[in-house]
């Protein structure tokens, strides 16, 4: 698999994210080499800021509504940002087989977690991970979000703008 080539889909979609002034995280599902579904992240500004419209969980939906047979354990799933506690959570449930991410979410990042302590429902999931896939490529992006005028809070300040506005 063409890691680099399909993260390269993951970052268009973190930049129309990032166009529309929204947080930008995108994400593609890789089946057998071919992108079955991407989405990126809503809802971070204006008046409908929340934290349930994360790229991969609206990916998550898509992958629900999907109409073909496919064996979930064969996705790939490629994102600009380590999944949250909440994506990550909901990856495993939904029996995805292995995740890439680029950048690494130093606040709020759990696709590192140790799973052998959690109950049987997570821990049971075989997932194999792959991180650092086109980093400074989303660096780039999440610098650029971080680095805008005021006008958009989401984040400003965090641990994660601060790491992010020091990488060189």
């Amino acid at each position: 698999m063409d890691y680099p080539f399909f993260m390269e889909r993951a970052l268009e979609q973190a930049e129309k994210a990032l166009a529309r002034g929204d947080f930008p995280v995108g994400c593609v599902m890789i089946y057998r080499d071919t992108v079955i579904l991407s989405s990126s992240r809503k809802n971070s500004l204006g008046g409908t800021v929340n934290e349930i419209d994360h790229a991969e969980i609206i990916a998550l939906r898509k992958l629900a509504a999907f109409r073909g047979k496919i064996d979930r354990n064969e996705i790939t799933l490629f994102t600009t940002l380590e999944p949250c506690l909440m994506c990550f959570g909901a990856i495993l449930l939904s029996g995805i087989g292995r995740l890439v991410y680029a950048y690494e979410d130093v606040m709020g990042g759990a696709a590192m977690c140790d799973l052998s302590v959690m109950n049987p429902l997570y821990k049971d999931h075989d997932i194999a991970i792959v991180s650092n896939i086109l980093r400074k490529e989303s660096l780039k992006l999440f610098k650029a979000f971080f680095s805008t005028p005021d006008d958009n809070d989401y984040w400003k300040g965090s641990l994660l703008a601060r790491y992010t506005l020091a990488q060189l």
